[in-house]
């Protein structure tokens, strides 16, 4: 069972990133669990990951913000695995390095920082450019097979939707 200090920072944050967004993330908790939330990540321009779109998941600790959480993605990218968590400074892989003033959305954009640079790390994987690209275009068809993905991010999926119809899709 959460604490009450987990809860309530929790629902702040979320809070918190529907007034101030961060550029290129989305994130949203489950609608049964507070304690799990899944994140969009859109590639930067300029970036082997441009136009791509990576679901994942976070889970929080009963203990958070006094624990770091777990992180995990689900949309193949070409530099995480797949459904395994990762090692990060800011993940329970490393509570030594954890600092309770990071936010879902600091952690977030550390996640795309780290995204975008070489460093190997438990789940981290190595691939080419080509395939992340390739991987970058194929993410969206992807993610509308994931339930939970459709569920929290229907924006999302109606983009592809456009998309696919021959439109034009708006901008994230």
């Amino acid at each position: 069972m959460a604490s009450k200090a987990c809860i309530s920072r929790l629902q702040r944050e979320y809070k918190l990133l529907i007034r101030e967004p961060v550029p290129n993330i989305k994130a949203h908790p489950s609608p049964n669990n507070l304690l799990e939330w899944h994140y969009l990540l859109e590639g930067a321009e300029g970036t082997d990951y441009e136009g791509g779109v990576y679901h994942g998941k976070i889970e929080f600790p009963a203990q958070y913000p006094y624990k770091p959480p777990s992180i995990s993605m689900f949309t193949p990218s070409g530099r995480f695995a797949t459904h395994t968590q990762l090692c990060l400074s800011m993940t329970n892989y490393h509570p030594e390095t954890w600092v309770p003033m990071w936010s879902v959305g600091t952690m977030l954009n550390g996640l795309l920082s780290f995204m975008y640079e070489n460093a190997v790390t438990a789940g981290s994987i190595s691939s080419s450019k080509a395939e992340k690209r390739r991987l970058a275009a194929l993410s969206m068809e992807t993610n509308c097979k994931n339930p939970m993905f459709c569920k929290l991010f229907p924006d999302e999926v109606r983009r592809l939707q456009t998309s696919s119809s021959g439109r034009r899709p708006s901008p994230a």
